[in-house]
């Protein structure tokens, strides 16, 4: 796949990630518990929001639209911030899951 940005290909979701977020979610929506798919951002990719398992869940298209459209936006962003730091722990910050072009750049 091309991509135009390091930012584009950064916040895309790939095989490899999506294959192991369905392991961890167990192929289930995690808010209610119905099937689902493995493609959505914790962290809205509009806004930079990385493509890493750590900011990516499983949701129905039920949750997704209702995630994703602000019907139940902070209710489901609040259930998937305790799921995910319940599974990543102390070591998983919300800073971590942010597209930051600087964040590896070296001052000389």
């Amino acid at each position: 796949m091309s991509y135009k940005s390091q930012r584009a290909k950064d916040t895309d979701i790939s095989p490899k990630v999506k294959a192991i977020v369905y392991e961890r979610d167990k192929g289930k929506c995690i808010v209610c518990g119905r099937p689902g798919i493995p493609n959505a951002h914790y962290k809205r990719r509009s806004q930079g929001g990385l493509g890493i398992e750590q900011n990516v869940v499983t949701l129905c298209l039920r949750c997704h639209e209702d995630f994703d459209n602000g019907f139940k936006r902070k209710e489901i962003e609040n259930y998937i911030h305790d799921y995910l730091k319940s599974i990543y722990g102390a070591s998983w910050c919300e800073e971590d899951l942010i597209y930051n072009k600087w964040k590896n750049f070296k001052f000389k």
